[in-house]
């Protein structure tokens, strides 16, 4: 099954990868930043070798987006994403997993989750009956 973990950072720390810029990240010894640093890298190789990778990638500056309504028949627009909160969607990874626990294991992992946040989605197929 397909998960989508999304990655959550602070938008005024804003260049991926996220956790580079975070100021708890910041505020470790450097060789607890480098031993993270490595961990992601290997966790990458590791998902990517093993075909649990589908794809990723990191989203522009939260300044950016625009968030569309329709109201009464009316497209409506209005610039950023007005999330109620510190952190913003930074990015996302699609991951195919044989269990939602191997997908909540490789989301742990990102060194994001220790700073920020990574949620755990499924994806369902257009039937939306595997669930």
């Amino acid at each position: 099954m397909k998960y989508l973990l999304l990655i959550y950072g602070n938008a005024e720390n804003w260049e991926h990868p996220m956790f580079l810029r975070d100021p708890g990240f910041l505020a470790l010894p450097q060789d607890e930043r480098d031993a993270l640093a490595a961990q992601a890298e290997e966790l990458f190789t590791e998902i990517t070798e093993s075909g649990e990778l589908v794809t990723g990638t990191a989203l522009a500056d939260p300044v950016t987006a625009r968030t569309m309504r329709v109201r009464d028949g009316v497209p409506v627009a209005t610039d950023g994403p007005y999330v109620e909160a510190k952190e913003q969607l930074a990015g996302y990874f699609v991951v195919d997993c044989d269990s939602p626990e191997r997908a909540a294991e490789i989301a742990a992992r990102f060194p994001d989750a220790r700073f920020a946040a990574v949620e755990v989605r499924p994806i369902m197929n257009m039937s939306g009956q595997e669930m």
